[in-house]
């Protein structure tokens, strides 16, 4: 009968205990948002989603997300505090935000990015207002911008203003003396990341046309720690 020296019987016993180790790690567990939440379900578009993690422990993030050091500029390291005023949401206070606006409180989470980075994947529940569209720079026009603040978030006109004078109010600053922002609605605002500089721009836009600082929340993580924690995307 052959003998296996001890240190070889040792190795023979490691190898089997990483092995079961390695099986167990490969059954996939589940992955819930916090211990008490495993899932919401929010309204995309007409239909509903449930906004969850990845059940697979296994699950990488997409090549998209995968670059640590694109050239800045443009792509440069935005800061914590976007404005005086304006709070910075992790990803517990975007789902959060969600759920509340599921419930009918006067909350808008908006995609700032160009329609080809919405098109490969979401937030359930937001809408796309690209930050393009709010910038007049970028081609923006009053009717547009009027359009999307009367339509989306809730702001008013001051008694009978009219697209004229709300053009000259935005070119003048004079924003006070034509938007009523009494009734508009809480925004939050994200892009692709701490290195996207979209969804500050529809920022600056919209505290330069006046919407009050306070209703304005910024998801500084984007879709790169949305989708490093494996949350649910649509498209």
């Amino acid at each position: 009968m052959t003998i296996l020296p001890k240190f070889m019987a040792a190795t023979v016993v490691l190898v089997s205990a990483l092995s079961v180790i390695g099986v167990a790690q490969a059954e996939n567990k589940p992955v819930a948002i916090t211990k008490g939440l495993s899932a919401v379900t929010i309204a995309h578009e007409g239909a509903a989603v449930e906004l969850m993690r990845v059940q697979d422990n296994a699950n990488t993030i997409t090549q998209d997300f995968a670059l640590t050091s694109r050239p800045c500029p443009p792509f440069c390291i935005q800061p914590m505090v976007f404005a005086p005023g304006v709070e910075t949401l992790g990803e517990l206070e975007v789902i959060d935000h969600l759920v509340r606006m599921q419930s009918g409180e006067d909350i808008l989470v908006i995609d700032s990015r160009t329609p080809n980075w919405v098109e490969k994947g979401t937030i359930p529940g937001a809408v796309n207002i690209s930050w393009v569209s709010l910038t007049p720079a970028k081609g923006a026009t009053t009717e547009g911008i009027m359009d999307i603040m009367l339509n989306q978030m809730g702001v008013t006109l001051i008694g009978d203003a009219d697209e004229f004078e709300v053009d000259e109010a935005i070119v003048n600053g004079s924003v006070a003396d034509v938007f009523n922002y009494s009734q508009a609605k809480t925004l939050v605002l994200f892009c692709n990341g701490m290195w996207c500089g979209q969804s500050p721009a529809s920022m600056a836009s919209l505290l330069r046309f006046g919407y009050p600082a306070e209703k304005i929340k910024w998801f500084r993580g984007g879709m790169q720690t949305w989708q490093i924690l494996g949350l649910t995307t649509v498209n």
